[in-house]
């Protein structure tokens, strides 16, 4: 397949499979949501008590096996890091902030639209809006440094802890929290979950799709070849949704959404913010660490810590509406990663302009 027919084929699969997802029991409008099982993920360890989200999601786990053995198929799996790992964990749990007081990551808003939420018009335009914001940080000097070959052990530790993860959904123990009732306590069948999983994780390490990076190109250098698989993830989810009757068009009774447009215009905003400063959404980050990146695998780690967080503070939004907390915290994370891409900025000037002059001197 030709690059734009792989991009194509994967947004439509994703599509597909979200529609089929929660045909077979998975949370309503919410077949796929990286942020959502992550924050299930951490409360299934046992990191938040919000005992209506707690669940070790098999699709998140597949996304990282999916990624790992196409990428060692391939021979591009490869240890990396060491480009800002602490700044990437804070970003990851502020991204993570943000798309929980939406109700959903950058997947999840797209499905959402295709399942006829119009809550999440909302949430597209300000995550578009975060998107050109941090890229006038990239076009400023924004960067986060080189990744660096390490020691290929460091890129297997995260693909190690999901098969622990998978087993103790698979065993069940009693340590390990499962909701019983509320959006945790629905879910496919784990084995089909984890397949639907290896084969987004698969097909999204090939094609590269990336929920930012779609919108990023196209204002940056005009280049809509990622847009295409978001595009396609709309198309065939609308086609699908109706075909397993769960399309509903409106603004009110959408599941897990609200609709506080302002919040969700901001949380997104956020969410979009930090994600294109970390060169990637939830679930190219989840993917990059599948391949070995360990810098994606501490973003990853930052989301998971975020989505405990956040409904240990009461930072999320719910079908309710936004909490004070929850404003609060939106705003405290723009400001935070507003300063950290200026700041980055700043000290990146004053690292090159010494290098110049000690390169002119000598």
């Amino acid at each position: 397949m030709t690059d734009k027919r792989t991009i194509i084929f994967t947004g439509a699969i994703i599509g597909i499979l979200a529609a089929y997802l929660i045909h077979l029991g998975n949370p309503g409008n919410m077949g796929i949501c990286v942020a959502c099982f992550i924050r299930d993920i951490a409360g299934g360890m046992g990191l938040h008590r919000a005992e209506v989200v707690q669940n070790i999601r098999p699709e998140i786990i597949g996304f990282i096996f999916g990624a790992l053995i196409i990428s060692l198929l391939n021979k591009e799996f490869k240890s990396r890091g060491g480009s800002s790992p602490f700044v990437r964990f804070i970003i990851g749990m502020f991204v993570m902030i943000g798309a929980l007081v939406f109700l959903g990551c950058p997947l999840r808003m797209v499905l959402r639209l295709s399942g006829g939420d119009l809550t999440a018009i909302a949430g597209f335009l300000g995550f578009a809006s975060g998107i050109i914001i941090g890229t006038q940080f990239i076009k400023k000097g924004f960067s986060l440094g080189k990744a660096h070959d390490q020691n290929p052990i460091n890129g297997y530790i995260l693909p190690v802890i999901a098969i622990i993860l998978l087993s103790l959904r698979i065993l069940n123990p009693e340590f390990i929290f499962l909701s019983e009732s509320g959006p945790g306590s629905a879910f496919a069948p784990i084995i089909i979950a984890l397949i639907a999983g290896l084969i987004v994780g698969v097909l999204s390490q090939k094609s590269r799709i990336c929920m930012v990076g779609g919108i990023r190109d196209i204002y940056l250098i005009k280049d809509p070849h990622l847009f295409n698989g978001f595009i396609a993830i709309f198309v065939f989810g609308l086609i699908f949704n109706f075909a397993f009757g769960n399309f509903n068009l409106g603004f009110e009774g959408q599941i897990a959404a609200h609709n506080d447009f302002i919040w969700n215009f901001l949380g997104m905003l956020l969410a979009g913010f930090g994600s294109v400063l970390l060169g990637g959404c939830p679930l190219r980050q989840t993917i990059l660490a599948g391949e070995g990146n360990t810098d994606s695998a501490v973003t990853f780690l930052g989301l998971l810590v975020g989505g405990a967080i956040s409904h240990n503070f009461g930072l999320a939004g719910a079908p309710s509406g936004v909490g004070t907390n929850a404003k609060v915290a939106v705003i405290i994370g723009i400001i935070m990663v507003t300063l950290i891409g200026s700041l980055n900025i700043y000290f990146n000037s004053i690292k090159y302009s010494q290098k110049g002059e000690i390169s002119h001197g000598a």
